[in-house]
């Protein structure tokens, strides 16, 4: 495990988890929303964006956490050799959006850059979650079925299955 994708729809505990792992591993970890989004929620360039992250699978060893966007999710999946895919149902991941939205009243939600506007954060992740749900859910399931034969990948179905996959490596 030196080059981890960790993905999955919205609200779904991506960087927590991420973070976890990233303790645990000693990996450096890169959430994608800290490199698309400037303090304050502002978007960067679009083209700095993919720039930053192209340097990023360059290294040697990374925990990436998050989307981007298509390309980039679909460039990182293919270069890591270990993908951590966290597929609750819809429910719970509208349900952790929700008690995203609650929690950052008091602390930045993980993984989301400092002083990012929460209700507009939680108003762009409610209008992702059924898209997502829709369009890339279908596809991520037939990519983790086709690579288990050439990466090492876990399918993190429930939040039970997310927490015996964090006590397996913590």
């Amino acid at each position: 495990m030196k080059k981890v994708a960790v993905f999955g729809n919205t609200g779904g505990g991506k960087s927590t988890l991420a973070k976890q792992l990233a303790s645990a591993t000693g990996l450096p970890l890169f959430a994608l929303d800290k490199i698309k989004f400037q303090p304050g929620g502002a978007e960067v360039p679009h083209e700095e964006y993919l720039r930053v992250h192209s340097e990023l699978l360059k290294q040697d060893e990374w925990i990436i956490d998050g989307f981007g966007c298509v390309p980039s999710t679909w460039k990182r999946i293919a270069l890591a050799d270990t993908l951590i895919y966290i597929d609750l149902p819809l429910v719970t991941h509208g349900w952790w959006v929700t008690k995203r939205l609650f929690k950052g009243a008091f602390v930045n939600p993980e993984g989301w850059p400092e002083d990012s506007p929460i209700l507009q954060g939680t108003r762009n992740s409610f209008n992702v979650l059924w898209l997502c749900h829709r369009k890339l859910t279908p596809a991520y399931r037939r990519l983790v079925a086709d690579s288990k034969d050439s990466k090492l990948v876990y399918h993190l179905k429930s939040p039970r299955d997310i927490r015996r996959f964090l006590a397996s490596v913590l």
